[in-house]
């Protein structure tokens, strides 16, 4: 019959067990899981201009197809502006989106006069890629379409981006890439990757930011081929320099709140920079939740910047 110290002996050695388990499915597993749901998931979320096209709008258009800086083949729209274009603007979508989330900016911005070019970026819609990285290796798509824009369509300067959510992120990363982008127009970008992944774990999961966001952060770094440090939107915000940003968001909106675009438009340089903060709740869904105030800080913007490139 076990002696007491020996069913003491169990009992720890079954509890350490019971431990070792714990600690490896929170610190390992959850981790890898959501590093794999962040990059390989594909989702779309349900659009209301799902199946439309520009034609839809009685715009002209052509499906075009090009590569990423790094040779991902991506797929989206040309609409050129009718007669002389004032400029041209890349339009970037967010998170399991597509173009189409893009459509209603696209029409507002051809009504002034713009060129404008929509694509999928890349593990999205109908683009090629693997994976998605919430913006780092998404810059290179934006380079890719700034870059057929120019020398495919010869298409007028200015080249503005405007970008919402993750697409507001790259525009913020490829901008601070490339001298050819002249102006950013960021709709509820992020911060940074680790932050972002620290609040989104908090908010929606009641998880600790250290250390699982941390490790969500490095596992979808280590997949996406670069370090977290890179993926920085204040430091990209500077590097940008004396180029207009126009920094959009929503006062309701829990998961990029106004703070994180004031942090943005707080290190950006440029004399032009403007900030607007739109009534509504939704992440961003500020063009469809306060259209006017988003058209009117817009039209604004665009009217200031400098003619050319």
């Amino acid at each position: 019959m076990p002696t007491g110290s020996r069913i003491l002996k169990i009992i720890r050695n079954v509890v350490l067990i019971i431990i070792v388990l714990v600690a490896g499915f929170f610190f390992g597993f959850v981790p890898w899981f959501f590093a794999g749901l962040v990059t390989t998931r594909q989702y779309h979320y349900p659009d209301p201009n799902d199946g439309k096209t520009p034609k839809s709008y009685s715009l002209d258009f052509k499906w075009i197809e090009f590569p990423a800086s790094d040779g991902v083949r991506l797929k989206g729209w040309y609409v050129p502006a009718e007669g002389t274009a004032r400029g041209t603007i890349i339009y970037v979508h967010g998170l399991n989106r597509t173009r189409i989330e893009m459509m209603p900016m696209a029409v507002f911005g051809h009504s002034l006069g713009y060129n404008g070019l929509l694509f999928d970026l890349r593990h999205q819609g109908m683009s090629g890629g693997a994976i998605t990285t919430l913006g780092y290796q998404e810059r290179l798509d934006v380079l890719g379409a700034v870059r057929y824009a120019i020398e495919n369509e010869q298409a007028a300067p200015p080249v503005i981006v405007w970008g919402v959510s993750m697409g507001a992120a790259a525009g913020l990363l490829a901008a601070a890439d490339s001298p050819d982008i002249s102006a950013v127009i960021s709709d509820s970008s992020f911060d940074s990757m680790l932050s972002t992944m620290r609040h989104h774990l908090r908010l929606f999961l009641h998880l600790p930011g250290f250390p699982i966001a941390d490790e969500v952060a490095y596992l979808t770094a280590r997949r996406g081929h670069f370090h977290i440090a890179d993926f920085d939107c204040v430091k990209a915000v500077e590097r940008v320099g004396d180029r207009p940003i126009l920094f959009v968001a929503v006062k309701g909106d829990r998961r990029m709140p106004p703070s994180v675009a004031q942090v943005l438009y707080d290190h950006a340089r440029s004399p032009l920079k403007k900030m607007i903060v739109l009534p509504g709740q939704r992440h961003g869904e500020g063009f469809n939740q306060a259209r006017e105030p988003y058209e009117q800080a817009v039209k604004d913007f665009l009217s200031n910047l400098p003619s050319g490139k």
